[in-house]
């Protein structure tokens, strides 16, 4: 791919109000997500805080504040980030770059990742992952989701918006390979068809967690 991270940021400059007024509401319909969100929120009850990595207009971490967890975000885009800021007057949420978290090591008790790591280009995979381990608890959840597939696919035009934007599809394999190759255990793996609102790709869930037993292959679940 032939993206750089000032490319992707501009591009959802330019469409971050389309996006926000796309998506800050979809988790109402995404049943799945809306699962595994809860049962994050629940094992993360009485710890905190959780980061929202590539959060865009803030809906996961709305999702999170609202089941009592203390939650801010991240998001290379500074226009998204004042998207969800405005949306989430209630949440603090930052410009940064995931590859790079500008917060000491051990500083989060979970992270989530929403699509997010697809803007990676394959060899950045592993040491962002390696960087979202830094800033773990010990023992602390990583909750990917990600577009299955394989290759790369990349847009020019979005809402009707000129941009320039890759995204990186994974298998559920190669990325459960790159979770653990980061020092996670991974303990399950969940996948989906695109529901029909979506755009048309199958979903994957990665739940990992950083020094935690690994489970066996009857926590794998496929949806």
């Amino acid at each position: 791919m032939r993206q750089h991270p000032w490319t992707i940021a501009s591009s959802y400059d330019h469409v971050a109000q389309q996006y926000t007024e796309t998506f800050f509401g979809e988790l109402s319909r995404k049943p799945l997500d809306r699962q595994l969100l809860d049962a994050f929120a629940a094992r993360l009850r009485h710890r905190c805080p959780v980061c929202d990595v590539g959060c865009g207009p803030g809906q996961v971490a709305r999702y999170l504040k609202d089941r009592g967890m203390e939650v801010c975000g991240v998001d290379l885009s500074a226009t998204m980030v004042q998207c969800a800021t405005q949306r989430n007057p209630d949440i603090p949420f930052y410009q940064g770059d995931m590859r790079a978290l500008a917060c000491p090591p051990a500083l989060f008790a979970g992270i989530v990742a929403f699509y997010s790591l697809i803007h990676l280009q394959r060899p950045e995979v592993l040491p962002t992952l390696q960087e979202l381990y830094r800033v773990l608890h010990a023992h602390a959840p990583l909750l990917l989701a990600l577009h299955g597939g394989t290759g790369e696919v990349h847009t020019e035009n979005w809402f009707g918006q000129g941009v320039s934007i890759d995204a990186t599809l994974f298998t559920a394999e190669e990325m459960t390979g790159y979770v653990y190759e980061a020092g996670f255990q991974v303990e399950q793996v969940a996948e989906r068809d695109p529901y029909p609102f979506e755009y048309q790709s199958r979903r994957i869930y990665i739940l990992g967690s950083k020094g935690e037993a690994q489970a066996d292959d009857s926590t794998r679940s496929t949806r």
